[in-house]
């Protein structure tokens, strides 16, 4: 069973993905929002370099422009994001598969059209059924026309279902019923692959205590695994949001304090630490509280990049705790190799 990841196309993400092993990336099929940024010269250009650094040969980067308003990106250029997309990935030798909508105008279907027809890595269909979302989900007659869009066939498109943000015990269980009933009424396309995903961790660590450990439920794995349970078809991939909320980011002000989003079975164990030390150098207390917790595996600095980066913190076998970009990565590099392990070999994220 594969793990969709979808991630921010942002430094730390694409770090811990360039960091993860042959193994981890035979189980994984990533997803990358390319996200807004008014304080990036070009946003497409940045988050392309940054593919082309990260992304292993022979994988397939699947791409969501979704997010970019089209009149910012493009500045006087030739194309829509999805294009100009398309044809920088190109150029720097990653195949791209595009994320589409049935409710993507003329314009984006025509760019997706020559991004599969030129990457030859098909295209993700994306559909949600979040609860802030009045979108229904496609009928027959919607589907046939995507395809005739795009020109391929169902074999080609895999698809997303996205139930979004699950903040509480109400909010899974009306998640399953809503999933439970997308699949019911497109699975039976032919599709390449099937996913359903969600996200559970907070929108920001505003309100978590300082100086501890605060365990957060992994609610999307829970949901996950009631679908599951219910579904008679063959079973859907497991996607979630790595260790970010679901929705775009809000430009955050100032600099986080040292903080760490530890993945373990069933919660994320969130440790925040106040900011006393000169620079970062909290993170350094707070990686050696996580190596001397009862979180932290038994595999230790084995089981990612991220891991053996806080253990090399934790023993102050670096000059500098590093910043809230390198403290994403860890946390996300440390989030695929748990997930991916579970789903191996327990079945479940």
């Amino acid at each position: 069973m594969a793990y969709v990841p979808i991630l921010k196309g942002k430094a730390g993400e694409f770090m811990a993905l360039e960091h993860a092993t042959p193994e981890l990336r035979a189980h994984i099929r990533p997803v990358m929002e390319i996200v807004p940024d008014p304080d990036l010269r070009d946003i497409l250009e940045t988050f392309c370099d940054h593919a082309m650094d990260a992304v292993p040969n022979g994988m397939v980067l699947t791409v969501d422009c979704g997010a970019l308003p089209v009149v910012q990106v493009l500045q006087g250029d030739i194309g829509g994001p999805m294009a100009r997309a398309s044809e920088s990935l190109g150029l720097r030798g990653v195949t791209m598969c595009p994320v589409v909508r049935c409710t993507d105008t003329d314009d984006v279907m025509a760019e997706a059209a020559s991004a599969v027809a030129g990457h030859q890595g098909g295209a993700c269909l994306r559909i949600t059924v979040a609860a802030d979302s009045s979108d229904p989900v496609p009928d027959e007659g919607q589907i046939r026309a995507l395809l005739r869009r795009l020109k391929v066939e169902p074999e080609e498109i895999d698809l997303l279902i996205d139930a979004g943000p699950v903040r509480s015990i109400p909010g899974r269980d009306s998640a399953m019923v809503c999933l439970l009933e997308a699949l019911r009424l497109l699975s039976p396309w032919r599709w390449r692959e099937k996913c359903v995903a969600a996200g559970a961790f907070p929108v920001n660590l505003s309100g978590f205590p300082r100086g501890q450990a605060t365990p957060v439920p992994r609610l999307d794995a829970q949901l996950w695994q009631q679908v599951i349970n219910r579904w008679d078809g063959e079973p859907p991939d497991f996607g979630d949001f790595g260790v970010t909320h679901p929705r775009m980011p809000v430009k955050s002000k100032g600099t986080p304090d040292p903080n760490m989003r530890y993945t373990t079975r069933g919660d994320w164990q969130v440790f925040v630490y106040p900011r006393i030390r000169s620079g970062n150098d909290d993170f350094f207390t707070l990686s050696q509280d996580l190596v001397a917790s009862p979180y932290w595996p038994s595999t230790g600095a084995q089981t990612s990049w991220g891991d053996a980066r806080l253990l090399d913190c934790a023993d102050r076998r670096r000059p500098k705790a590093g910043g809230g970009t390198e403290w994403r990565a860890c946390a996300t590099s440390h989030h695929l190799a748990v997930v991916s392990a579970n789903l191996e070999t327990l079945g479940r994220p």
